[in-house]
């Protein structure tokens, strides 16, 4: 037995709604890794409901499992607001949404992340039209812009909240040795950067970015392909 398949049997087991939805990302999607999973999922709920967020935001839908579990674990009366930039997910994602125990909680939206969340008002909340500040952040979405999706909800996060970021280590990409440069094309996203592709590039750039802000407090697990904590100052650090 392996540490993962120990681990597995000495969690919570995963619920048979999930189970489903994870045999389908598999049986019907191209890259099903992107899934969060069963133990990643009880992590999300269990620091859902030790957060005890009234507002999440996920910028990542991908097949919604995430979502899922972070829905699981909110209390009456709070939301979640999820966004996916490939509106051909919208047909496989939004029927286990709606489906769901928990879809009066979720609120799904198709769009660009960074367009929706530039208008502060978005979305609107209460007879003012006024946006709430969100608690809970969990970002898995283009690597390329995590920095980016960092800036835009840093300051939406209510003070004593939380951001989490996905895929932080990145395979263990973020430790490579760089190596010269031997593509020159501009335009390929896949290209290398000093030896690192955009999206290993992003990732690393934004966990300098985290590490140098003065305003959080983080911590990276080493949990899959590696999760950051961070926590928005709002009170002594």
């Amino acid at each position: 037995m392996s540490i993962d398949e120990y681990i597995l049997a000495h969690i919570d087991p995963e619920p048979d709604y999930l189970h489903r939805l994870w045999r389908a990302t598999h049986l019907h999607l191209n890259y099903p890794r992107m899934a969060s999973g069963h133990l990643q999922g009880r992590l999300l709920k269990m620091l859902v409901h030790m957060i005890q967020p009234h507002r999440v935001l996920e910028i990542g839908t991908f097949t919604g499992y995430s979502t899922l579990c972070m829905a699981s674990a909110l209390d009456d009366g709070a939301e979640l607001h999820t966004i996916e930039i490939n509106d051909e997910q919208e047909d496989f994602t939004r029927p286990w949404l709606e489906g769901s125990p928990w879809a009066d909680k979720i609120h799904f939206h198709i769009g660009d992340a960074l367009a929706l969340l530039a208008d502060e008002r978005w979305p609107a909340a209460g007879t003012a039209g006024a946006a709430e500040p969100f608690d809970l952040v969990f970002i898995d979405a283009d690597k390329r812009h995590y920095i980016d999706y960092y800036r835009v909800v840093k300051p939406r996060v209510a003070p004593g909240g939380f951001i989490l970021a996905d895929n932080t280590l990145w395979d263990g990409h973020v430790v490579d040795d760089a190596k010269p440069n031997e593509c020159s094309s501009k335009n390929n996203d896949s290209a290398p950067l000093n030896g690192k592709d955009a999206q290993t590039q992003g990732i690393k750039d934004f966990n300098d970015l985290v590490a140098e802000d003065p305003d959080v407090e983080r911590v990276i697990l080493p949990l899959r392909d590696g999760l950051t904590i961070i926590r928005k100052g709002g009170g002594p650090l």
